[in-house]
């Protein structure tokens, strides 16, 4: 059911929802959640380049990845506008994101589409709660998980084939996910095709709910 919008949320009912979705990100999947304030979220130029150079596969290939999507002064001024996220980090076996058979094999599919449930299903939870605003982020092209071997109907003006699914990654708006993962508290390990999957204990994504 849903629950009326507010103009201000009373401060009680607001940290038991943000301690509510917290909880619900790890029993849809997530390895650990933390409630966040948005000045703990950090916007970097350097992480939009890492799309740039060396060129990402999937650069200009969806409608969430750059060069389309939100800048990263728009997306400053988004955070700006809030004052609570759900930051979420869900581990994944090194195998399904390193090594040379990972892309090959499309192994992180599984685990994407889980890390993207996590998202939807939390702002969704938000939104019918009247938190109408509430905008989720994940990690990787929507395209590679949800789409593949398909052009992207929204960039030919058709609309999104998931649109109640589909979301821009956090590196796409240039957030320094990384960082802050290490500041919450969380190992956190470069991992890539040329990564041995025995010389690193997992993989992660990482995920993030604006709420209020």
């Amino acid at each position: 059911m849903s629950r009326k919008v507010m103009e201000k949320v009373p401060e009680d009912m607001l940290e038991q929802d943000l301690e509510k979705y917290r909880q619900k990100a790890i029993e849809l999947g997530a390895t650990d959640a933390k409630v966040i304030t948005t000045d703990m979220i950090v916007i970097d130029e350097r992480v939009r380049a890492k799309c740039l150079v060396p060129l990402c596969s999937n650069w200009g290939k969806n409608a969430n990845c750059p060069p389309h999507g939100l800048d990263l002064d728009l997306m400053r001024k988004v955070v700006a506008n809030f004052k609570y996220a759900i930051f979420y980090m869900m581990k994944v076996p090194p195998e399904e994101m390193a090594g040379p058979e990972y892309h090959k094999k499309k192994l992180g599919v599984r685990a994407s589409l889980k890390h993207q449930e996590i998202a939807s299903k939390l702002e969704s939870q938000a939104f019918y709660d009247g938190y109408y605003l509430a905008a989720a982020f994940t990690s990787g092209p929507c395209n590679v998980y949800l789409c593949p071997d398909q052009p992207c109907n929204a960039l030919a003006g058709q609309g999104c084939r998931h649109g109640l699914r589909s979301r821009p990654s956090l590196e796409a708006v240039g957030i320094n996910a990384y960082l802050m993962a290490t500041r919450v508290g969380w190992d956190m390990y470069p991992i890539g095709g040329s990564t041995n999957p025995a010389d690193v204990p997992y993989g992660s994504k990482l995920g993030m709910v604006l709420i209020y």
